[in-house]
């Protein structure tokens, strides 16, 4: 392999879980299938949101959820990854953060098994849903304030949360600031997933130009609940590398960072934002709230 496709070209896995009640079942779980991915050749693996613990009951899911100091999937999660050597990318924790609150955070590993970025999920999965589901994401954690793009050997890493991929200018601001991949890892429920999982992630990769990795959970989880699933890689273009289906897996593909700069230069929609205002709306007719508030 040359210098120039050791730095261009790698091999992406993605985990797909079904994270139930117990961290520590959850982490063994994932440690299993991260090192079935790094046996294959993967460079780079990211794991679902929530990795370490699915569970709807506030008072036993703040007994799961450890301090980041002294979080046992964290600690372990970090011993592979120096051992594999691997870009180790575990797309969240449940993480104590106050007697009151929780964070959704996810955390880039470095083969030397130290931290290289942290994330708090900034948009709160505050919906209900037509089949009568009601999720208040707000209520146990508290929501980032900050967007991140970390480096790694291959370019710039966008990294989001499930419900953040509803919200294009995160994705945009990301691109703008240097990434050239965007993760998403997540837990997007079955109704949703449904609708708009595929098309959500394509129309990131396209309007970013970068390429998209979302590991997600699958299944029917401990408490009931069931998840998606469909992990997909996906190219700058908008096309689906790789999928995985409802069952936890490893999903894998080949990555050539030489494919986003012909996007880029094909089509150069990243360069600087055109400037415009809004029309002032027809007389009696009141204008819409507008901004880029959280």
């Amino acid at each position: 392999m040359t210098e120039r496709s050791a730095q261009s070209v790698f091999r992406a896995s993605l985990v797909q879980l079904c994270s139930g009640r117990d961290p520590d079942r959850n982490t063994a779980a994932a440690s299993e299938l991260i090192q079935e991915a790094v046996a294959a050749g993967a460079n780079y693996v990211l794991t679902p949101e929530v990795t370490n613990v699915m569970e709807v009951e506030r008072e036993a899911l703040f007994v799961a959820a450890e301090p980041e100091d002294r979080n046992r999937s964290l600690a372990s999660f970090k011993a592979l990854a120096a051992d594999l050597s691997v870009w180790l990318h575990i797309g969240s924790l449940a993480i104590r953060k106050s007697p009151d609150k929780l964070a959704n955070r996810s955390y880039l590993i470095a083969p030397d098994g130290n931290i290289a970025a942290r994330y708090d999920k900034i948009h709160m999965f505050d919906v209900s849903l037509a089949n009568g589901e009601v999720y208040s994401e707000s209520t146990n954690y508290a929501a980032g304030s900050e967007a991140v793009v970390a480096a790694m050997p291959w370019g710039g890493l966008g990294m989001t949360i499930c419900y953040d991929l509803r919200f294009p200018y995160l994705f945009r601001t990301l691109a703008l600031s240097g990434a050239r991949m965007i993760a998403v890892p997540a837990a997007f429920t079955s109704p949703t997933g449904q609708a708009h999982w595929h098309v959500l992630l394509r129309a990131r990769a396209i309007e970013t130009q970068c390429f998209v990795f979302a590991a997600a959970q699958g299944g029917t989880h401990e408490h009931g609940r069931k998840t998606y699933g469909h992990s997909l890689i996906i190219s700058p273009w908008g096309e689906i590398l790789a999928e995985g289906g409802e069952s936890p897996g490893v999903v894998t593909a080949d990555i050539d960072m030489s494919r986003l700069e012909e996007v880029r230069t094909r089509v150069p929609s990243l360069r600087p934002n055109a400037t415009f205002s809004i029309a002032a709306p027809p007389a009696g007719q009141a204008a819409a709230a507008g901004g880029f508030s959280r």
